[in-house]
């Protein structure tokens, strides 16, 4: 009996060896985001139904606990330091960390989602023409407000982002000579508290304003829930980004002119095959320009029910 227990033992102490072994061989990539937002939980979802279909590599997919340059950057560095074989970042503020990217990119492949870093050398960015974007949200203003001058007023997380940069550079030149003047965009890092605020803080200081846009996810829902508390919901016209619950709904019933959505399914579920394919040496699917654009849509009224019920199929793996 003891010596069957001997035997029994080693074989699970090869079988455990082997699988161990097994999983080193796997390759890994980081999927990094901005900051602890709801909006990345489809793109997580996209990036899960990848791992079923890559039984090769392992899909890591990583919060960091806020939305700050310094923070993304050592996780980067970290994740280096653990062996990982390739990462993709929605990079927090690409001026201050080209530097830190290319120091990453030097030694394993380096792709951007969401907010790119151009200067640096990543090899490609897989999202939303966010210019375009920000020029839907204007077209939608315009239709919104009917012709009417409006006195706007932006909210955004990082004002010093690509994806914000070029969102308010789009929205501005779609609106020029309209009328539509976006007065100021207020920032708040991501803090969930500082976005209602800022929101709080408009509506008492600037009753002029008659029109509002919200460049991020989670801006809408907080400015929903100060214009319902404040009782001007349908006073202010509302254009929104993505599909925040609380965003399509206040499309739904007419509360919001509408909300311009990116597809955040396709950035992780298109960019775990890409960056798959290319570390098993396939660059072909590479864009020639280093950039992958995934249209955004526009939403209001018309369609946002069937989106909706299409996001939640995909949210629950469906």
């Amino acid at each position: 009996m003891k010596r069957m227990m001997i035997t029994g033992l080693a074989a699970a102490l090869t079988l455990a060896a082997s699988t161990a072994a097994f999983a080193q061989d796997k390759k890994t990539i980081a999927f990094v985001v901005n900051g602890p937002s709801d909006f990345w939980k489809i793109m997580e979802a996209a990036v899960a139904r990848a791992q079923t279909e890559l039984p090769d590599f392992d899909l890591q997919f990583r919060y960091p606990e806020r939305a700050d340059a310094a923070v993304q950057r050592r996780m980067m560095d970290d994740l280096v330091a653990a062996g990982i074989d390739a990462i993709a970042v929605s990079v927090v503020d690409p001026p201050t960390s080209t530097d830190a990217i290319n120091t990453v990119a030097a030694e394993i492949p380096f792709f951007t989602f969401d907010s790119d870093a151009t200067q640096s050398d990543r090899i490609a960015y897989i999202g939303s023409s966010n210019t375009q974007l920000g020029k839907m949200a204007g077209e939608l203003m315009k239709t919104a407000m009917e012709g009417k001058d409006g006195k706007c007023m932006g909210f955004v997380g990082l004002p010093g982002a690509d994806n914000a940069k070029e969102r308010i550079n789009g929205y501005n030149e779609a609106v020029a000579g309209t009328g539509l003047e976006l007065i100021d965009v207020r920032g708040d890092d991501i803090d969930q508290t500082r976005a209602r605020a800022n929101v709080d803080d408009v509506l008492v200081a600037n009753p002029e304003v008659n029109c509002m846009v919200g460049f991020y996810s989670y801006n809408p829902p907080r400015m929903y829930e100060a214009l319902r508390d404040a009782g001007k919901l349908g006073e202010v016209t509302v254009v929104a980004f993505d599909e925040d619950p609380i965003t399509l709904g206040a499309v739904a019933e007419g509360s919001f002119a509408g909300t311009v959505v990116q597809q955040p399914y396709e950035w992780g579920y298109q960019g775990a095959h890409l960056i798959a394919d290319y570390l098993n040496g396939d660059k072909s699917k590479i864009p020639a320009d280093g950039i992958m654009i995934i249209e955004g849509l526009t939403l209001t009224q018309d369609n946002v029910k069937q989106f909706e019920e299409d996001f939640k199929k995909k949210l629950s793996g469906g």
